[in-house]
């Protein structure tokens, strides 16, 4: 599989997920563990965290959450950079 289809995959699972996750905090359902957002995010869905977030208005007052995105989107370019290297 193409990487560039892994964190397309990655980037919608996650994006919608944070929408559930507002909708359920909305209706009083059961919440998506915080833990769950940010393995998504280090899974490759750190572009869609972000978007989940803005476009929601989901968790934008909870610093990790711009944070940790950011440090997994660096983490994703560090490993593809090493790997054009070798």
């Amino acid at each position: 599989m193409h990487p560039l289809y892994f964190y397309l995959g990655a980037t919608v699972i996650t994006f919608l997920v944070f929408g559930f996750d507002k909708l359920a905090a909305r209706k009083s359902w059961r919440r998506i563990p915080e833990k769950t957002l940010h393995l998504l995010s280090f899974a490759g869905g750190f572009i869609g965290a972000l978007f989940g977030r803005t476009y929601f208005r989901h968790k934008t007052t909870r610093a990790k959450f711009l944070i940790i995105p950011v440090v997994a989107a660096i983490v994703h370019a560090a490993f593809w950079l090493i790997q054009s290297r070798n």
